[in-house]
């Protein structure tokens, strides 16, 4: 955006200037007539110059600009925003091209909002510049006050006035503007009544306005009202004399040059155009007065130059991928290489010292084999002791029975065989359960076949039987544990006959039990 198009709008002419990369260039002027309508329609379509795409800011110095100052009450949001429409459609039915400037909260009472609205008054007068500006295409970027433009001005010329009263000579006339503690609240326009270059009018002009504001109560009685003049230095000597201070007004002189040095302007200008101008085309703010349908090729190109800058932004970080990735991949393969020669070199090395050394017993991963085979079977192999311990817990709860003889063995239990006596080991395809019983690869189950005799106090079965059925109880519920009572002190089986005698009294005696135990750890 190094390139504007800057028009400056009076009431008898539109005066349109080029900017181009902070400088601006030689206005040309049109009258306001169908010969300047044609003129500034050929100026815009100059092939040489390319103007059409180019951003244009309409800068408006008319006379039938309103300012009034209002209460408003004091509401936020989207409420507020549909108050502040409504007071402006009220104030100003007749024109689109109004808006509203807030100035603070009052003091007292409900503190309401400040609010000076303005408007243009006669948009007829702005009509025919935006229509050529419509037919071409022209992206405006936005319609602005020279009145609403000088409180940048102020700010940088530093005055810093309670009361304030901005003169400037401007090409649609003599502009005074108001400004209380360095917020604009009035403006007016008035002809420039000249003699040799000198507007002589000034001194009333600026009597006028203070008894406006005085009778308005803008400007309190007997508060003094600071005059500031923008001249060129060659008048401000004539202009001294004209204007004489008093005790409400003080009269301030400001040469154009210093002012244009403060603003930023490299030639001295001969009127307050080229300061507002110059202004507008270095930092432009947001419009002053809505632009509407005027707008919408501005809107479109900002869009389009976004779309397109960010269609850049993406090709570039693609583009910066891809040279990241490459230069990532050739440090890749660099790195690939340099490893792979360390490699090469440390497999030669062990190749070297590995051929001085003696010839091992065992290769490397059958010692590995052999010592995870030793852990496993040092943590799995099986062993009797956790299994006693539980026999051993069992036997202090029933101290009716005693223990006689104990067959532990690993794997599954044996069959048992006459005389008390344990089975050959079981065999797997005819080959001993070596690596399963040495608990390879997980521990094997127990089988502990245990004797023991029973109390039978006055050859009392039912309590020896009770007995001993309360102890497999105790032993079978342990985890892992179950429990066979393999022969008890009385047959049962109804295949047998009792006999016994109960008319004597039999002595206390013992009678023999087995248990067979089979624990999985």
């Amino acid at each position: 955006m190094f390139r504007k198009q800057l028009l400056y709008l009076t009431s008898d002419a539109l005066c349109a200037y080029d900017w181009d990369h902070g400088v601006l260039g030689p206005g040309q002027s049109f009258p306001a007539s169908a010969a300047g309508l044609d003129g500034f329609a050929a100026w815009l379509e100059d092939p040489q110059q390319q103007r059409l795409g180019v951003p244009a800011y309409l800068l408006t110095d008319l006379i039938e600009e309103d300012f009034q100052h209002q209460l408003v009450p004091h509401v936020r949001g989207k409420a507020g925003r549909a108050l502040l429409e409504r007071r402006r459609q009220q104030l100003h039915r007749d024109t689109p091209y109004r808006g509203s400037a807030m100035l603070g909260r009052e003091s007292t009472g409900r503190h309401d909002d400040q609010v000076l609205f303005f408007a243009l008054t006669n948009p007829t007068l702005l009509q025919p510049w935006t229509e050529a500006l419509e037919h071409l295409r022209v992206p405006v970027a936005g319609i602005y006050s020279t009145s609403l433009l000088s409180i940048a001005l102020v700010k940088k010329l530093s005055i810093a006035h309670e009361h304030l009263l901005l003169v400037t000579q401007q090409s649609g006339g003599l502009r005074q503007s108001y400004y209380e503690k360095g917020q604009l609240r009035f403006s007016r326009q008035t002809a420039t009544i000249a003699l040799d270059g000198v507007a002589v009018n000034i001194a009333l002009e600026t009597e006028k306005t203070r008894q406006f504001l005085t009778s308005t109560r803008m400007l309190a009685r007997g508060d003094l009202l600071n005059t500031v003049i923008l001249a060129p230095a060659a008048q401000i000597a004539k202009l001294e004399l004209l204007c004489d201070n008093g005790v409400e007004v003080a009269y301030h002189f400001i040469d154009l040059q210093l002012a244009g040095a403060r603003v930023g302007l490299r030639q001295t200008p001969a009127l307050a155009d080229a300061l507002l101008l110059t202004l507008l085309g270095k930092h432009p703010p947001a419009s002053h007065y809505p632009p509407g349908a005027l707008a919408r090729y501005y809107h479109f190109q900002r869009a389009r130059k976004t779309l397109y800058g960010a269609s850049a932004l993406i090709g570039a970080s693609a583009a910066l991928w891809c040279v990241i990735n490459l230069l990532g991949g050739i440090a890749d393969g660099a790195s690939t290489q340099r490893l792979a020669q360390e490699t090469a070199s440390y497999q030669e090395r062990y190749r070297s010292v590995m051929s001085t050394q003696p010839p091992a017993p065992a290769k490397t991963q059958n010692m590995k084999v052999a010592v995870t085979l030793g852990q496993m079977i040092a943590s799995q192999a099986p062993e009797p002791g956790r299994l006693l311990g539980m026999l051993s817990a069992a036997l202090e709860q029933a101290p009716q029975i005693q223990l006689g003889q104990l067959h532990w063995n690993a794997g599954p239990p044996p069959a048992r065989t006459s005389g008390s006596q344990q089975a050959p080991p079981q065999t797997e395809g005819g080959r001993p359960l070596g690596s399963s019983l040495a608990g390879i690869p997980v521990a094997p189950p127990q089988a502990l076949r245990l004797e023991a005799d029973v109390a039978m106090p006055n050859n009392d079965y039912r309590t020896a039987l009770a007995s001993i059925t309360a102890f497999a109880q105790t032993l079978a519920r342990q985890p892992g544990m179950q429990v066979t009572l393999e022969e008890t002190p009385l047959d049962l089986r109804p295949s047998v006959a009792l006999s016994g005698k109960s008319a004597a009294p039999a002595p206390d005696s013992q009678a023999r039990f087995t248990l067979l135990l089979e624990w999985q750890p």
